[in-house]
């Protein structure tokens, strides 16, 4: 037996912690700030390019690594090779940066954009693949995953929040050095080196896969092509209740990147007025939406309690509200009095955001056969993160290209209020149709099981 495997069950979680950590440290580096980046090299207008690329490699990536670590390839080494492909494209990302920098001049768009997308093309997959390492390696060792793996899942979310507050203070520069800040204008998420961190970030965890207890491959050769990229869960599309859920699952999933995309650049935008250039809120934009990630871990807490006591078509609604409240308090908002409407829309994103996805998920999971439950709920990613997401950003892109402009300090600056209030309109709409239109009934039965 591989000596790793005898490594007592403690140590085992541990491993698996470490890896949810870095697992999500990488995403959490660039992810709500990359836009205050783009913003300040002249980059800007592609923001929304930069957020649909994860929708579009989404689609179809991780169903193709996940044909090739059914059969080919251990999952944990699988993961070893994606993470260090993305890193070192994403490294690449860095030095393009910082080539540009030396030389004052605007990184080169076409391949800034072209190393980012096979980035993330190969980040997206570790998602659902660190999943599989993890239920894999805790059956092995005789854990019962359901009560197991959400302990540990948790620290992802803590990786992400981590590297969140790191390129939010953490600052370099040639001649102070490393150092942390809560005002340097050159703190890493404004920079290029929020891409370093999350570069090295994966490559540390490509190393670290490589080291995991060896997972089984688990062949279906029997399995048709159309199974095993979970296309034959499209048949659901002939119920009209499934049909339903999922053409509004892709409606809200256009709400998804449009904060991750715009939030940091319209908090930051703030600088640029006097009366609030020197608030804690608009010198620190990329700290503050760290609370939409403590409130998504802790609202994760509350939803089997909701689910008991209004049924998953309220708790879904309540979601869609939520998402209506995150945008229009970004609306009347600001970093200086009004900084607590910024902290409650940071607050209610936890409810906008899990309310829907995970009840959404146990939704599928009750109304779908279960012999194609997995391809199902890969449909149900698809067109949420996917297509919604996809199509969102390119759409919210368009409403605040309209309304604002990038000057000439790299402040995305303009009719704020009017950005806002449309995507609140939007998801109000999208939620009083939802309330109309889908029926569910609710069964606490089916819920507890």
């Amino acid at each position: 037996m591989n000596s790793t495997m005898m490594k007592t069950p403690k140590h085992i979680k541990f491993r698996l912690i470490v890896m949810n950590f870095l697992q999500f440290a990488i995403w959490g580096a660039y992810l709500t700030c990359i836009g205050n980046y783009l913003g300040k090299v002249g980059l800007g207008d592609y923001i929304p390019w930069f957020y649909a690329i994860q929708g579009i490699v989404s689609i179809f990536m991780p169903a193709i690594i996940g044909i090739i670590a059914d059969r080919y390839i251990q999952p944990q080494k699988m993961l070893g090779i994606c993470h260090l492909i993305a890193g070192a494209f994403m490294v690449g990302c860095w030095y393009l940066g910082y080539d540009a920098n030396v030389s004052s001049a605007t990184p080169d768009k076409v391949l800034m954009i072209a190393l980012y997308t096979l980035s993330v093309a190969f980040y997206m997959p570790t998602l659902a693949l660190s999943n599989t390492v993890a239920f894999s390696i805790l059956r092995e060792n005789n854990y019962d995953t359901i009560s197991a793996f959400p302990p540990i899942r948790v620290f992802g979310t803590v990786g992400f929040i981590a590297t969140m507050w790191f390129v939010n203070c953490a600052t370099w520069t040639q001649e102070a050095g490393f150092s942390f800040s809560l005002d340097n204008p050159e703190r890493f998420q404004y920079t290029y080196m929020q891409l370093l961190v999350s570069g090295v970030l994966g490559i540390a965890l490509a190393a670290y896969s490589f080291t995991l207890p060896q997972c089984r491959i688990h062949s279906k050769k029997s399995n048709s092509i159309i199974q095993s990229l979970g296309l034959d869960a499209f048949k659901l599309f002939k119920s009209r209740q499934m049909a339903l859920f999922f053409v509004f699952s892709m409606l809200l999933g256009m709400s998804l990147q449009i904060t991750n995309g715009y939030a940091t650049p319209f908090i930051t935008s703030f600088k640029g007025m006097a009366e609030y250039a020197n608030t804690f809120g608009a010198n620190n934009a990329t700290l503050l939406t760290s609370l939409s990630q403590i409130s998504e871990a802790l609202c994760i807490l509350l939803i089997p309690f909701f689910l008991h006591r209004f049924g998953i078509k309220k708790v879904m609604l309540i979601a869609m509200f939520a998402w209506v409240l995150r945008f229009g308090l970004f609306g009347i908002g600001d970093p200086g009095h009004g900084v607590w409407m910024f902290v409650l829309s940071m607050i209610v994103y936890g409810v906008a955001f899990d309310f829907f996805n995970v009840s959404g998920a146990l939704f599928v999971e009750k109304e779908t056969d279960k012999t194609i439950q997995a391809s199902a709920q890969g449909l149900f990613m698809l067109m949420t993160n996917g297509i919604g997401a996809s199509v969102g950003t390119l759409a919210a892109g368009k409403v605040v290209e309209h309304f604002c402009i990038w000057n000439s300090e790299g402040y995305l600056v303009g009719n704020w209020e009017a950005v806002w209030t449309i995507f609140a309109s939007y998801a109000l709409i999208v939620a009083v149709l939802f309330a109309i239109f889908f029926k569910y009934k609710h069964h606490t039965e089916k819920i507890a099981r």
